[in-house]
């Protein structure tokens, strides 16, 4: 099967999906997607099963979808989502945010990894504690389209709003940039044989550090030439970003720092640098609409891929059983992960009652998690954090989604705008 076969076959189930979703299903995008990528993958086990002959499994594990992965669709969808982070529009809600999502990714990595390391050896199933960090890094990652559609059919605080809002779009550049870091630490250790702290201190400044001067001469550069360009002018405008994401994943990957670091500084600096006299920035409206257009397709697209996982993963119940209690863990620690840095906070900063329990179960995963660890070829212990990956992705969309508006209609019924939270 050669690559536009795949990208035919996804664009197809896609528009499929986001069809039968918006007239019959009427739900909300991500629960409506969910719904339909389990269906399709118990279907596509059906006929797997029933006609062997096609080696439809056999087809689908021949193709390695790393370079398409992590060069387009995570480039292209963090891009999309750092394009929408307006620090100007944060206000006083900037230093919470960054702190939220910044602190909360480690310390849902570090809990996560940890008890599924240790859950997994009593349960006799090996995963080495970096994959299991890894694991926790990618996991770590929440869909910034999910809680974008939350917010707008809920009437929240504009405080409360901008937190949820920020927060999901810098944590999952964040989680998914540490998870790659992590797997680069990992292909280190196996050429090298042993990982020194030198070798590993080497790694993260290499790929943070390299990634971040990278990303920051592309997105002033891409800045240079937007900012003499009409926004009338929106196909270049358009065409423009898309050879920088392009541009950027293809140096990035050269020099052998991150790629995605590199997508999200370039599209952050583009949003927040400096605007005309009249108030407009470097891009045009069409050029956002175009950018969330392109991140929404490639949601679409990634829970298709949930959907064909069901051929990937090894139908063994010991591993559905560990995602199942790892979706218990991911639940755990992002608690964990909201609390603390928001108790640091609550001395300095104001939170409205009730920010810690919608933000904890207002934290959907979406597709960067299943295309992060689709990418994870030749990874020991690939199986188990796919296997992993997929329950806790279909469990939380399809639980904290559906249960999700009763918690936002109890938030608002006890919200007394003159009190200020107590964590």
């Amino acid at each position: 099967m050669q690559i536009f076969d795949i990208i035919a076959v996804l664009i197809f189930f896609s528009g499929l999906f986001i069809f039968l979703n918006t007239f019959y299903l009427k739900l909300p995008s991500s629960i409506g997607l969910s719904i339909l990528a389990l269906l399709l993958s118990f279907l596509v086990l059906i006929f797997g099963l029933a006609f062997p002959q096609f080696h439809l499994a056999e087809h689908v594990k021949a193709y390695d979808m790393e370079d398409v992965l992590i060069r387009f669709v995570l480039s292209v969808m963090l891009f999309a989502g750092a394009l929408n982070i307006d620090f100007g529009k944060l206000g006083k809600q900037l230093v919470p945010v960054i702190v939220l999502a910044f602190f909360g990714v480690l310390i849902s990595t570090f809990v996560i990894g940890t008890f599924v390391y240790y859950m997994l050896d009593f349960m006799n199933i090996e995963l080495s504690y970096l994959g299991a960090l890894i694991f926790g890094a990618l996991i770590s990652s929440t869909d910034p389209v999910a809680v974008t559609k939350m917010i707008q059919r809920h009437q929240l605080s504009n405080e409360l709003e901008n937190k949820i809002s920020g927060e999901s779009l810098l944590n999952g550049g964040i989680a998914i940039v540490l998870a790659l870091v992590l797997m680069s630490l990992y292909k280190e250790q196996a050429i090298t044989g042993a990982l020194s702290l030198g070798g590993s201190i080497w790694v993260f400044l290499r790929d943070l550090g390299g990634g971040l001067i990278v990303g920051l001469f592309f997105g002033w550069l891409g800045y240079q030439a937007l900012k003499y360009i009409d926004n009338d002018e929106a196909q270049v405008e358009v065409l423009i970003t898309m050879a920088l994401v392009m541009v950027g994943s293809y140096v990035a990957n050269y020099l052998n720092v991150s790629s995605m670091l590199v997508a999200v500084l370039s599209g952050l600096v583009i949003r927040n640098s400096e605007k005309s006299s009249d108030g407009e920035s470097a891009v045009g409206a069409y050029v956002f609409k175009f950018w969330q257009l392109m991140e929404e397709s490639m949601a679409a697209m990634l829970f298709v891929l949930i959907g064909f996982e069901m051929l990937v993963i090894p139908l063994r119940l010991d591993y559905f059983a560990a995602g199942f209690f790892a979706l218990n863990i991911v639940l755990f620690a992002r608690w964990i992960s909201v609390f603390l840095p928001i108790k640091f906070l609550a001395n300095t900063h104001a939170f409205d009652k009730g920010t810690v329990s919608v933000l904890s179960w207002g934290a959907l995963r979406g597709g960067l998690p299943v295309a992060v660890s689709l990418s994870l070829t030749g990874f020991p212990g690939q199986e188990i954090i796919v296997t992993m990956t997929y329950v806790v992705v279909v469990c939380s969309v399809l639980y904290q989604g559906l249960t999700l508006g009763k918690l936002v209609r109890s938030y608002q019924a006890q919200q007394y705008p003159s009190h200020q939270m107590k964590v």
